[in-house]
């Protein structure tokens, strides 16, 4: 089992699962600390990588397509401090990270992991009930319905038509944006029998904020409905069959990778030789 707890939170990797848990510090962004702890199958992971920095740098695990509803609609932009699948690595415990990244990488090669998209999400989504405030509303979702409820921020054309409230099955899509130079930040709802939509500030479909660069937890609201909708994936074909000699050179270099993190010291005995049988096993 690999594992790296630092302030910015821990991840756990015991070889079929990654286990993600935000830090309980104040820097700690609103949105992880909502979403709480997070586990991911090692079929649902597309990479994981560390980014170096002059401070020390990054973790950074990027999921398969369609394995996670938060990942899906933010996009690629939900950057740090509210990224949870971001974890910031003081310059100590550069060495344990890299590590870290490597454990995984050698695993989904080992086991040749699928790359391309999920036809079902592999991740939780948000628990229901569920509700985030930013700027001029409040967005609340069941599991069944959406209500937007606007706050004394919200426009004359928001607060003439008064909350909003739409059945799960007559919403269509959700779109979510973070707050980026002149443009606000919106969390978007798509319904039928509704027209082309209008400015974030006017319509009644749409919460939005001018400030908060991420808008609180609201991205967390519009992964809840997302997970609930409907969703069609195209069919892929069946990935290759591992090839037998990739996965014994794998495992071969991996074994020797960690034999030099034991001798300088990045990893105690106890962990050399507990990660050591895990890739002798693999070879079996």
């Amino acid at each position: 089992m690999a594992e790296i707890a630092v302030a910015d939170g821990s991840w756990t990797f015991n070889g079929e699962m990654l286990r993600i848990v935000p830090g309980s510090g104040k820097d700690v962004h609103e949105l992880r600390r909502t979403l709480g702890g997070v586990t991911a199958p090692l079929d649902a992971i597309a990479s994981v990588t560390f980014e170096p920095a002059r401070k020390g740098g990054h973790l950074r695990l990027r999921l398969r397509k369609g394995a996670d509803a938060l990942s899906d609609v933010v996009a690629g932009t939900l950057a740090a401090p509210a990224d949870p699948y971001r974890l910031a690595v003081p310059k100590v415990r550069a060495g344990a990270a890299e590590y870290f990244a490597d454990e995984i990488r050698d695993t989904l090669l080992v086991y040749q992991t699928p790359g391309g998209p999920c036809d079902d999400y592999l991740l939780s989504p948000p628990d229901v009930p569920i509700s985030a405030t930013a700027g001029d509303g409040t967005a609340f979702f069941d599991g069944e319905r959406v209500r937007l409820e606007w706050t004394g921020f919200a426009a004359s054309e928001k607060e003439k038509a008064g909350p909003q409230e739409f059945p799960l099955t007559d919403v269509t899509g959700v779109e979510w944006k973070p707050q980026s130079g002149m443009g606000y930040g919106t969390l978007r709802f798509r319904v039928k029998g509704l027209g082309p939509t209008q400015q974030p500030q006017k319509d009644v479909r749409c919460v939005s904020w001018g400030i908060q660069r991420f808008g609180g937890s609201t991205a967390l609201v519009a992964a809840a409905v997302l997970a609930r909708l409907p969703r069609e994936v195209p069919e892929l074909p069946p990935a290759p069959p591992p090839v037998a000699d990739d996965v014994h050179d794998a495992v071969l270099r991996r074994l020797t990778e960690l034999g030099q993190l034991h001798r300088t010291g990045v990893l105690t005995d106890e962990e050399f030789a507990t990660a050591k049988q895990a890739m002798i096993r693999r070879l079996q």
